[in-house]
């Protein structure tokens, strides 16, 4: 069984899952290959993954067969498992406990060879609201504390197969990352009794030169302090705690600016590995006045080396507002007119 384990120093809970170690080495590349015979995510492979936990289907299409748009499983490899008591308990001066939680498979289109960016507005709404059904599912069971959805594209960026897929792990405490946002956030709440995402929002819509479009209902920008060349944010202009709180005609609206914003990154960078992940409040609703929900999305362009891992800082080569200018100009009906090179490095 997996194990949480806590580092005693900054306080940092890690998975140990042996389980993860059993990943087929066939899969490991994620080149584009077209090859859907030997895909467990393609339409008649379905019995290579684990029975589907819901989907969306044409009308009398049988469970865990071909006829579906979209499909959701539990991971095969799973980080964490459903099953069993959190245990936590004391080892010496350790903490630790059994490694509970949920881990699934958003597969996004029974097509092998079409990325997120490729999908209709409605396809991508589609992934959006899986999203929506399975966290909201998740939220009732109170050994949850924290819902993460991600999405790898690209080995280096961590995907194990090419066909375009996201992902979702429910963690039994919230994880460390998320708890500084949420802290830095309340204490700001605190001293100012306004949002920080909120003033964030006003102070990019007041700048411009960061932005790199304004959808109505959301905004995409490059953040002041990005980390990484190219780092993206998306987030909703009114404020939303929790991502759940949107209306179906608001998923729409994020499906467009979603694809939009892949579509850039994808022409502007050469279809560069990249990561992205949804951050919302934990599943308690006692954030609600002060947290905001968004997308972050990290191109891999650079590496992290000694000093960022040492020092905790990040050495970034690209200033965002010469980021959010190159991508405000792509063409995303055309190609990128611009060079990639000039605008990325690496870490050194």
């Amino acid at each position: 069984m997996p194990e949480l384990r806590k580092d005693p120093v900054i306080g940092r809970w890690v998975i140990i899952s042996t389980e993860r170690g059993r990943r087929p080495s066939s899969f490991a590349s994620v080149t584009r290959t077209n090859n859907a015979v030997m895909c467990p995510f393609c339409p008649g492979n379905e019995n290579a993954t684990p029975p589907e936990v819901m989907a969306y289907r044409q009308p009398h299409s049988e469970p865990n067969g071909p006829g579906w748009r979209l499909r959701v499983t539990s991971n095969k490899y799973p980080a964490l498992v459903v099953e069993g008591e959190l245990n936590r308990e004391p080892a010496g001066m350790y903490d630790r406990m059994n490694g509970i939680g949920a881990h699934e498979v958003i597969i996004e289109t029974p097509v092998h060879a079409r990325d997120m960016d490729e999908m209709t507005p409605e396809e991508v709404r589609d992934v959006l609201w899986a999203y929506r059904e399975r966290m909201t599912d998740l939220e009732r069971d109170i050994r949850f504390k924290y819902i993460l959805v991600f999405k790898n594209h690209g080995e280096v960026a961590g995907a194990s197969l090419e066909h375009s897929h996201s992902q979702l792990i429910a963690t039994p405490i919230v994880p460390k990352r998320v708890a500084e946002k949420i802290e830095g956030a309340k204490w700001y709440y605190g001293f100012k009794e306004r949002c920080i995402f909120c003033d964030i929002i006003r102070q990019e819509i007041n700048d411009q030169e960061r932005i790199v479009k304004d959808y109505d209902a959301f905004i995409t920008f490059e953040p002041f302090a990005s980390r990484f060349p190219f780092e993206t944010c998306i987030i909703p202009k009114t404020h939303q705690s929790s991502y759940l709180e949107m209306s179906d005609a608001e998923y729409l609206t994020l499906a467009e600016c979603l694809r939009d914003t892949l579509r850039r990154l994808k022409l502007a960078l050469h279809n560069p590995p990249f990561n992205f992940i949804l951050h919302t409040r934990p599943t308690s609703q006692e954030y609600h006045e002060f947290f905001h929900w968004h997308f972050e999305l990290i191109p891999k362009l650079t590496k992290v080396a000694g000093f960022e891992w040492g020092s905790g800082f990040y050495i970034n080569p690209t200033l965002p507002e010469e980021a959010a200018e190159f991508l405000r100009n792509i063409d995303t009906s055309g190609q990128a007119r611009l060079q990639r090179s000039k605008l990325s490095g690496d870490g050194g």
